[in-house]
């Protein structure tokens, strides 16, 4: 593992027994890579050197298929995109959001994540290396993430088939903007998106809700980090309820896709990624929800972690639902 990697992501001092649950082996991988400078005192640059530090725990990738790398042009510039096909034919297809608060991450990081996510649902992964704040601000990184979307679903048949299901997934900021293309895809008339995916999703930017207060949750997402974070993506805070940034925000969820939402009992996240699931039970959409018990922000792309194992069956199951669902609906139209 980097030296660098833990600059300010595991910084937190590790809370006692009595005031947490972790499981073992989170905990322990608390204990061997704590330590380090708390991210809302570093740098930018600081802070994307320790998710590259983070990603190489995942160790090698699964192979594909087939790799292709695209760059879609963009107002101002080039948004690079990678598939990754599993098999000569998909069951569909999974455009995914990495995360890291808008700042940090790229489609490098998340490489072999998809790569696993491919590999275990069958659906090819469409990674979008949207472009970051500081340097591009809000809403940049959503007019990217959409822009993506539209490319994707115009290039469906020939990525895995024509009729293939559309998904959308994303992690923390990256399910914060799943969430958003939904909203976005609804109001715009723009790609049929079979159901969006929100891993542990920033939805809104409140940050004294009971998650983000209490200490039990300051581990590997601190409430202080997250506001570092919403500074660079958004310094205007009057703009942070606005629905393409807080998508608790938006007056109305009727007519979205399906969801699959997971959290995680010891993250900042926890409260609004379940106010939104419950939001969206209540506006008639389908929800599989789940909150992952002893695990913390970032469990699900750490995958030497029990607990990505769990977050991950909870994802394939409901990917390949829908995907059985869309297939036996498609046999019974044929003549």
């Amino acid at each position: 593992m980097r030296s660098d990697c833990c600059v300010s992501i595991l910084h937190a001092p590790w809370p006692g027994e009595d005031h947490v649950a972790l499981d073992f082996a989170t905990a322990e991988l608390l204990e061997v890579a704590g330590g380090g400078k708390p991210l809302q005192e570093s740098s930018v640059e600081e802070a994307r050197a320790l998710g590259e530090g983070l990603a190489e725990l995942n160790g090698p990738a699964p192979a594909m298929f087939r790799v292709e790398e695209h760059g879609l042009a963009v107002p101002g510039g080039t948004v690079p995109l990678r598939v990754l096909v599993p098999l000569e034919r998909s069951a569909g297809v999974i455009v995914f959001y990495h995360g890291g608060g808008w700042v940090i991450g790229s489609i490098d990081e998340s490489d072999t994540v998809a790569r696993k996510l491919a590999e275990r649902t069958s659906c090819s992964v469409v990674l979008v290396d949207y472009r970051l704040a500081p340097e591009h601000r809000y809403p940049v990184a959503v007019d990217d993430s959409y822009a993506a979307l539209e490319w994707v679903d115009g290039h469906l048949a020939e990525i895995a088939g024509p009729g293939a299901p559309l998904f959308v997934a994303g992690d923390s900021a990256g399910g914060n903007l799943a969430a958003v293309m939904a909203l976005r895809s609804r109001d715009r008339g723009g790609p049929a998106i079979a159901a969006q995916i929100l891993i542990y999703p920033v939805t809104d930017a409140d940050f004294d809700r009971p998650s983000y207060t209490d200490p039990a949750n300051q581990v590997l997402l601190t409430r202080e980090a997250m506001m570092w974070f919403w500074d660079h993506y958004i310094p205007d805070a009057a703009r942070r309820g606005e629905a393409d940034a807080s998508p608790l925000r938006a007056a109305d969820l009727t007519g979205l896709p399906p969801a699959v939402v997971l959290t995680a009992e010891h993250d900042v996240l926890r409260d609004e990624g379940e106010a939104y699931a419950e939001r969206l039970r209540e506006a008639g959409v389908a929800v599989d929800f789940k909150r992952h018990e002893g695990q913390m922000h970032g469990f699900f792309t750490l995958l030497l972690l029990p607990g990505s194992e769990r977050g991950f069956q909870q994802v394939v199951k409901a990917v390949r639902a829908i995907v059985y669902q869309r297939s036996r609906e498609a046999a019974e139209a044929a003549p």
